[in-house]
């Protein structure tokens, strides 16, 4: 397993992200996501990655479960603040302190103030959150002070000025280079000397797989590499990441990416060029950015607004027929994008800036 220099750490170039664990009668799957995890544990990956609301708010209470048995020394944690539902400093600390009991740990390797944007810097500064932060580092349970990130260029400088932070999370893929912070953002984080971690690298699945055209050109290319590959090489081919996150579902998965991030092979220049070319073709295509992250639900009306999403571009990039079909079924168990009234509590929670109820209306009308 690839491993990077993180001050005194060797971080594996591949982190396990808790996000997407496997489900089942809508609960994590344990017995699944566990072999997941143990083979990836048993291959090099040291870097396991959570949050308070992931899978709802049960992924911290697995992992810890999962990493209870394990030597705390062979393996680095993160998880993230809830900034946005803290009222004052102490409530920092209560959700701090019931993270710290989730995960069955005294610290955190990696601690980050989550999903910054332009309302919770003010939050942040209003609440002089990195004061409590930097105070629990001074005693040992936070080892490093980040932030994750989802808003535009002008705010990530804001971010980064505002402190002296240790490492920085951004949303990075060979097709948001100029998205949200985009590959400025990443150059100023290399400016700055603040370490990167990468997540949505294959952008939510969105760069495992595409049409058949699409497909048929990256086999062309190598017949042997996964396309979810391509986009991990790309991304791990940018200096200033320490590591790069996925959020694994299938063993499938794990084994594809143990495969890529063992011996790690960046990308040669013609290998660079053709995903210009690969990035060139989907822009044509893609209706919408969508990277099902699932910050918009619940819907107050009980539109399934990633789904509805998901299905507008694979009408554009699978083709009209199967995403029929799919709109369909959809529409059938009554999670409609017609069932959208433009009410806009959907709008500020979209890390993407996707003005969702007008492509409800869109989908609706399509």
């Amino acid at each position: 397993m690839k491993k990077v220099k993180f001050h005194d750490l060797e971080v594996s170039l591949l982190g396990f992200g808790g996000m997407r664990f496997p489900t089942k009668d809508g609960e994590i799957d344990k017995v699944s996501a566990s072999a997941m995890m143990d083979k990836a544990f048993a291959k090099g990956v040291n870097y396991y990655d959570t949050a308070w609301f992931y899978h709802d708010y049960k992924s911290e209470a697995f992992m810890g479960e999962y990493l209870a048995d394990k030597d705390r020394s062979s393996f680095y944690l993160a998880t993230k603040l809830p900034i946005w539902l803290c009222k004052d400093q102490n409530e920092i600390l209560e959700y701090f302190n019931k993270q710290l009991e989730n995960l069955q740990t005294d610290y955190f390797d990696f601690y980050l103030i989550h999903a910054m944007n332009k309302d919770r810097l003010q939050q942040m500064i209003d609440l002089d959150a990195v004061s409590v932060l930097m105070s629990l580092k001074e005693q040992g349970k936070i080892k490093y002070l980040g932030f994750s990130f989802h808003d535009d260029y002008e705010t990530f400088e804001k971010i980064v000025d505002a402190h002296d932070w240790d490492f920085a999370q951004i949303q990075l893929n060979y097709m948001d280079t100029e998205h949200q912070q985009g590959m400025k953002g990443l150059e100023l984080l290399r400016a700055n000397n603040i370490p990167c971690i990468i997540m949505e690298p294959v952008k939510g699945g969105k760069l495992a797989g595409f049409n058949d055209e699409i497909n048929e050109i990256f086999y062309e290319q190598s017949k042997d590499a996964s396309i979810a590959s391509w986009a991990f090489r790309w991304i791990g081919s940018q200096p200033g990441i320490f590591t790069i996150l996925s959020g694994m579902t299938t063993m499938e998965q794990v084994d594809d990416n143990i495969d890529t991030f063992t011996n790690f092979v960046p990308l040669t220049n013609t290998e660079e060029e053709f995903i210009n070319g690969i990035r060139a073709k989907i822009n044509d295509k893609t209706m919408n950015l969508c990277t099902n992250c699932n910050y918009c639900m619940p819907c107050p009306y009980d539109v399934n607004i990633p789904r509805n999403l998901r299905y507008q571009n694979d009408a554009a990039m699978y083709g009209e027929e199967s995403s029929a079909w799919l709109l369909g079924m959809i529409k059938q168990h009554g999670h409609f994008a017609d069932q959208c009234v433009n009410c806009g509590e959907c709008l500020p929670k979209c890390p993407q800036q996707i003005d969702i109820p007008a492509m409800m209306e869109l989908i609706a009308s399509e």
